[in-house]
């Protein structure tokens, strides 16, 4: 069957299956209309949606008989008729195979889909790729003897040998040595990175994530935050590439802001395995912040589905890193919901320190920026949670130990001593470390000093 290509008209049917019980915290109204938002993320035009009930899948075609016959109509129904049917689910090879011989269409399940998304999304050389290895993975996982016309007759040496190689042995030797290749590619990339986060724990910037799911306003917040222009579209995966900018807080803290992929819920194993070596400054980050889209109705199954990939990742509910929850958009809620959001997110700023169990909240609006500088105060007290107060006599010249200190500590007094300065400052243990490293001339102040200073 041949594929839709762009002289052919890019028309499409989507079809949620409804499995009995598989509810979940989502109404199958909303997945369908996530499904066919992801259908227009690639500019699919979708002339139909409907759900599909099922008791019990076929093994066959997923869905029962009528309803494959129903779905044949609706596409008969349309001129020009539809070249694509996309199923939001997960479909069998054998259930794939048989619906397309059915509606005599190109048909993608939900993995495919997104994958197709993915691969139109990539910009850069690694997240070429990384799509390239998830396709590969998941055509793999496709395979099915269609020809036979290719196979050897014998195989082995003399009488005995057995059938030859069939075709699809050689498919799928092609597509292993494919995926070594790129595998072996990622690995260096994986190795660059690893040697970029190394530097970056050198320098003593902070890293904060920006996680969320898909569309929740990550882009838009980085944009507001850094005065970056990431592309930000009311469009599922908008963005794919991470990109990263220094940002300085109020108090002149520097800090890294990472802007990461989104997650979507049922997010194909493929993806998850391929992308990790990008996902994985998540798990360096210092502060993570969660973008939720307060005003969408599933915010809270989006909020479960974030938290699912991250576990995936390997970030656990116990893990002690800081989480702030951004709850975004609440310029788009009435009056009514808007006040109870501001006054859920009051009630979890108590001055500790959020988890992804319990994050702390804030009330946002990325569009706006409402909300957006008690945000970075969050996320300055989360990043100073841990600092202490240290006084240190740098002796002359001390321009760049001072410039030092000005970039990546707080400050809070500074004085002549004689041809010598003091200066009182907030910072980690992790920061302290490494100034007394670069500055060993540079000293704690002694008793002394300090009595004279407040004398």
């Amino acid at each position: 069957m041949s594929e839709p290509n762009q002289s052919e008209n890019l028309f499409a049917i989507v079809v949620h299956p409804a499995l009995r019980g598989d509810e979940g915290l989502r109404a199958p109204e909303a997945r369908l209309e996530e499904a066919a938002g992801l259908a227009a993320a690639i500019d699919l035009d979708v002339v139909d949606t409907l759900i599909v009930p099922i008791q019990k899948p076929r093994p066959a075609t997923l869905i029962g008989a009528g309803k494959v016959e129903e779905i044949s109509a609706r596409l008969d129904a349309h001129d020009p008729r539809p070249a694509l049917v996309i199923v939001d689910g997960s479909l069998s090879p054998v259930q794939h195979r048989n619906l397309e011989k059915e509606w005599n269409v190109k048909v993608l399940d939900r993995t495919a889909l997104i994958l197709e998304i993915f691969g139109d999304r990539a910009q850069t050389a690694e997240g070429r790729l990384q799509v390239d290895l998830a396709h590969l993975d998941y055509q793999r996982s496709r395979l099915v003897r269609s020809w036979t016309h290719l196979e050897r007759q014998r195989g082995g040496a003399g009488f005995l040998g057995g059938p030859g190689e069939r075709q699809i042995e050689s498919d799928r030797r092609a597509l292993d040595d494919k995926i070594v290749r790129l595998k072996k590619k990622l690995e260096e990339v994986r190795r660059t990175r690893t040697l970029q986060r190394a530097k970056r724990k050198r320098a003593p910037h902070p890293v904060v994530a920006l996680v969320g799911y898909t569309n929740a306003g990550k882009s838009t917040l980085f944009n507001r935050l850094t005065k970056a222009s990431v592309m930000a579209q009311d469009l599922l995966f908008a963005t794919l590439d991470p990109t990263m900018r220094a940002i300085d807080l109020p108090s002149g803290v520097r800090l890294i802001l990472s802007d990461t992929v989104g997650f979507i819920s049922d997010l194909p194993t493929q993806l998850v395995a391929a992308f990790r070596a990008t996902l994985e400054e998540v798990l360096e980050a210092d502060v993570i912040i969660h973008v939720r889209d307060i005003a969408h109705e599933d915010s809270d199954a989006q909020r479960v589905d974030v938290i699912k990939v991250l576990g995936e990742l390997g970030l656990k509910d116990d893990d002690s890193r800081p989480v702030i929850e951004a709850l975004n958009k609440v310029d788009l809620l009435g009056e009514d919901d808007r006040l109870d959001a501001q006054a859920l997110a009051r009630l979890t700023q108590t001055g500790r320190i959020g988890t992804l169990a319990e994050p702390v909240r804030v009330a946002i609006s990325a569009q706006t920026g409402e909300g957006v500088d008690r945000l970075l105060d969050l996320v300055e007290e989360a990043l100073t949670a841990e600092h202490e107060r240290v006084t240190i006599r740098l002796p002359s010249p001390f321009g760049a130990a001072r410039a030092w200190l000005h970039g990546r500590a707080e400050m809070i007094d500074e004085t002549q001593s004689g041809d010598d300065l003091i200066m009182t400052v907030r910072l980690s243990k992790k920061t302290e470390g490494q100034f007394f490293k670069q500055f060993p001339e540079a000293s704690a102040a002694t008793a002394e000093e300090l009595s004279e200073r407040r004398a």
